[in-house]
């Protein structure tokens, strides 16, 4: 949900813009040691002196992979499904997409949550008449009036309650169940979230101006194409949108594959090339105030993020974190990280299409989001 914030934000006429659990019981990755005393079963079996009994099981050669030990079978199975095997990975493949999987019943029960989601938020929170979104962005505008401080003090509060929550899953989902811990944690930090956007729509202009660049040639693809690109990184952990909804059973992903060879917090490196660009472009204090605070906010996510998936997973983290980086490329260009010979394949998957084509969407919806935004008078 961090990344909400961005979703509409208005800096210009431009675009901007696990573990796998069964029950309470949790499963420990790890990689089967290889000895380089004994000859592999691979070898042995080639190398059979057996004429015809084990003829036939030359053909097979055994694929790598990776050892669970695990508390239920039941939670082997899941991971066996969700791609955490094969070609020495011992994280997810992400992006990974099978419509024969798709259930036709899953998705119109996701319409239905969603559409409830969106009555109920404006209901509560956005229509002035009826919701607490107005008293609220009043009720923090109290504390200053000075914009700037305002914007802060909404990303700070977003902030606290998102990646508050964020790190007491573990315990809120043993006492009230993945599902309905993830119906709380949308339900406070989207609000605020909307609240923020707002906020900055309306305001965005309203700052002291440091720098006026929008005449430089070139300028205004260049912020197009850097908040293009931003939302590549912005949203991998959104590919699963049936968990994002509680409709199948959220679960915290150790992702290894895709964008996460680049860079192992993606979500970070989009919220920074997005908020440079748009500074760049604005080139006032509202806007350096905004992107210093969603900066901020994504840094320490990326020392939270590595924390939790460390307690959750364990070894199988640190085997990931030893072949990512978090500076985009780095380990790549130190050889940590090898990429496929056919990488690219790794994206051209529905769920970074669907990215492509809604960053596009958003970027012809401005006017209507900064319409609906003024009409609030937040």
């Amino acid at each position: 949900m961090g990344t909400t914030l961005v979703l509409s934000n208005a800096f210009s006429p431009l675009s901007h813009r696990h573990r796998h659990r069964h029950g309470n019981e949790r499963t420990h990755l790890h990689r089967r040691p290889t000895s380089t005393l004994k000859p592999s079963f691979n070898e042995c079996l080639l190398n059979s002196p057996f004429p015809s009994g084990f003829s036939s099981l030359r053909k097979f050669r055994l694929a790598p992979r990776t050892s669970l030990d695990t508390e239920t079978s039941s939670s082997h199975d899941d991971h066996d499904k969700d791609g955490l095997l094969g070609e020495g990975l011992v994280g997810e493949e992400s992006a990974a997409f099978d419509f024969g999987e798709q259930k036709i019943s899953s998705w119109i029960y996701f319409s239905l949550v969603l559409g409830v989601v969106l009555v109920l938020l404006d209901l509560v929170w956005i229509d002035n008449s009826t919701g607490l979104g107005k008293a609220f962005i009043d009720a923090v505008s109290e504390l200053s009036d000075s914009h700037e401080v305002v914007m802060l003090a909404l990303i700070l509060i977003f902030a606290i309650v998102h990646s508050g929550l964020a790190s007491l899953r573990d315990v809120g989902e043993k006492l009230i169940g993945e599902r309905a811990f993830r119906v709380l944690f949308a339900g406070t930090s989207l609000p605020l979230a909307v609240s923020t956007i707002v906020y900055f729509i309306n305001h965005r202009y309203d700052g002291l101006q440091l720098w006026q660049l929008q005449s430089v040639p070139g300028l205004h693809q260049l912020v197009w194409l850097s908040s293009f690109i931003s939302f590549l990184f912005l949203y991998p952990s959104t590919f699963n949108l049936l968990e994002v909804a509680a409709v199948d059973k959220p679960k915290m992903h150790l992702w290894e594959t895709g964008i996460i060879r680049i860079t192992r917090h993606p979500q970070m490196v989009g919220q920074v090339i997005w908020c440079l660009a748009h500074t760049i472009w604005i080139g006032n204090s509202v806007a350096v105030a905004a992107s210093l605070g969603l900066i901020g906010h994504h840094l320490f996510g990326v020392w939270n993020g590595d924390r939790r998936l460390a307690v959750r997973y364990g070894e199988a983290f640190e085997d990931v974190k030893r072949r990512t980086s978090v500076i985009p490329f780095a380990a790549i260009l130190d050889g940590r990280q090898k990429l496929p010979k056919e990488y690219y394949k790794e994206f051209i998957r529905l769920p970074y299409l669907s990215i492509t084509a809604l960053t596009l969407g958003a970027y012809f919806a401005h006017p209507l989001m900064r319409a609906a935004s003024f009409r609030l008078h937040w």
